[in-house]
């Protein structure tokens, strides 16, 4: 979308209220009643830690620091829009509100920028920004007021926006701007600098989505963590009776069952119906289920089991900031900024395709191994595994594409972890399908069986099995044709595979398949790109 942001609204509108006569002051309404939370007569300081618009008004929260130095997080309403990091005096008037002086009130609200200094940002520099809240500004003092505007008038509707800026030196400061038309609360724009006065919006580049989609998936990697090491932490868990007992919730020791109940073992993963069970239980499918408006707790979902386990494990944690909820939610709502700041900060930048994810993840353990498993150490684990997770399906979304011949790549990706007697054995999985494009010689009415022809079947595995140690597959299917390569890391591993491979053939070949190749080298396979040479043009042994 392209158009003009005409100024940036040089008069603020707690001075309007104060030139209108308006009432001195705000008045916030706590979203929970906090009775005695301030006594008569004290002030506590205030810092706005995030700004979200609810219809015309909007929800803040509060970080409160006391005169004995304790903190503590509150929702509250407000009729202004207090951006991040604004600071306050407040004084506690009932149960229900906490009230601003005008003075601070006009210092928070001028907190937002209204114009840019050129000096800074010359004219041609490109911002790039979220919007915060949107709404119709007021045409005049009169209706800042609530008085009617005169009659025999008709202006044009302006809207007023604040503008979280995610790039160049102002990174983090708001910005409030007016506009011909809404900004969508949460988007994401982009614009130029013309003036200190005027912003010209530019159409946004087609790889935002995927420099944002790379920007995450590294940061879900770096906080990821093995599945094994959750899983096997809450094996080890002590019986619910006896002396050592763990003495967790009846609740989170239900949800826990429950976890290791659902995984399958190496007898399910044998058959067709077993091996599409797991796939449907590896939580890869649970936001298409939120967004289908099913419940995923009603079906077996590791995903949905990892995320009520982290949710009985909070409370009871110690209450102090560090593991307080709404401190946690602060933190990530201040954080994801900067995620999406990094991603815009590479456009123009990046001009080749990102390299997929490197398939499979590797072990990551968090924590000393010599840690207890206590709840504070199991809320770490699991977490980690559920970064993970999404690190898994965020893979698979970075590597469906379209490519430049019209095949359309599209990519899943997940771990399934398998029980093996008393062991736990986690199986990454790719599966990549290529559906070429239709031809104009192929016939609609041509049958199902020809058009599936031009669909090409990946599927990549990774597990670590005793005695066999890590292994790794790479099979292609298309046309009912199938060739598979295998990679044993253990010396002796391959031999014996290798070994199996007529009866492995014979199984395939019993199955209704083609098999064209099998085969099974020593090491692993080779990780991105690769090109394949028909034919040198260079003899090397000339």
């Amino acid at each position: 979308m392209t158009g003009d942001i005409p100024n940036l609204a040089p008069v603020a509108a707690a001075s309007a209220l104060l030139r209108a006569g308006a009432p001195a002051g705000e008045v916030l309404k706590l979203m929970e009643p906090r009775d005695g939370l301030l006594n008569s007569g004290q002030v506590a300081n205030a810092e706005v830690v995030s700004l979200k618009q609810l219809g015309q008004d909007f929800q803040l929260l509060l970080k409160l620091t006391m005169d004995n130095g304790r903190q503590t997080t509150l929702p509250v309403s407000s009729t202004l829009p207090l951006t991040p990091g604004t600071n306050v005096n407040v004084a506690q008037d009932s149960a229900n509100t906490l009230t601003i002086g005008m003075q601070d009130l006009q210092r928070a609200i001028a907190n937002s920028l209204t114009s840019i200094d050129t000096r800074q940002l010359p004219a041609g520099t490109l911002l790039q920004g979220k919007v915060l809240t949107t709404q119709v500004a007021a045409q005049n003092v009169a209706q800042l007021a609530g008085q009617p505007a005169s009659s025999g008038t008709t202006q044009p509707t302006n809207y007023r926006s604040i503008v979280m800026l995610l790039n160049t030196a102002l990174a983090g400061s708001s910005l409030t701007l007016d506009s011909a038309q809404p900004l969508r609360v949460g988007s994401l724009l982009s614009a130029q600098v013309q003036s200190s006065q005027a912003l010209n919006f530019v159409a946004m580049p087609n790889r935002l989505d995927e420099l944002a989609l790379a920007q995450q998936l590294s940061t879900q990697q770096s906080r990821q963590g093995s599945l094994q090491s959750l899983l096997t932490a809450l094996q080890n868990l002590p019986a619910p009776s006896g002396d050592n007992a763990d003495n967790l919730p009846t609740s989170l020791r239900a949800s826990i069952d429950q976890l290791l109940a659902d995984l399958p073992d190496l007898q399910q993963m044998t058959t067709a119906k077993g091996v599409a069970q797991a796939l449907n239980a590896s939580g890869l499918f649970m936001e298409s289920r939120l967004l289908a408006g099913q419940n995923p707790t009603l079906v077996p979902d590791m995903k949905a089991n990892l995320l009520r386990i982290v949710a009985q494990l909070l409370p009871g944690l110690p209450d102090n900031v560090s593991y307080n909820a709404a401190a946690a939610a602060n933190t990530l709502a201040r954080a994801m900024p900067s995620v999406i700041r990094n991603a815009l900060g590479t456009l123009g930048l990046v001009a080749a395709p990102s390299v997929p994810i490197n398939f499979p993840l590797p072990s990551r353990t968090l924590g000393h191994p010599d840690s207890k498993d206590d709840l504070e150490t199991l809320l770490k684990l699991a977490a980690g595994a559920i970064s993970r997770l999404q690190s898994h399906q965020l893979g698979g979304l970075e590597q469906t594409r379209t490519n430049t011949d019209g095949t359309q790549v599209t990519t899943w990706q997940l771990e399934i972890p398998m029980r093996n007697a008393h062991d736990i054995v986690p199986l990454q999985v790719k599966l990549q399908r290529e559906d070429a494009p239709e031809r104009e010689d192929t016939p609609e009415t041509a049958p199902q069986q020809a058009r599936e022809k031009e669909k090409l079947w990946r599927v990549e595995l990774a597990f670590d099995l005793e005695p066999l140690g890590p292994l790794q597959v790479q099979a292609q299917l298309i046309a009912g044709n199938l060739s598979s390569q295998m990679w044993a890391q253990r010396e002796g591993a391959a031999e014996l595979i290798s070994a199996e491979l007529d009866n492995l053939r014979a199984r395939l070949v019993a199955c209704g398949l083609n098999v064209k190749e099998l085969a099974c080298n020593r090491g692993t396979p080779a990780q991105g790109p690769r090109t394949v040479l028909e034919q040198r043009w260079i003899d090397e042994n000339a």
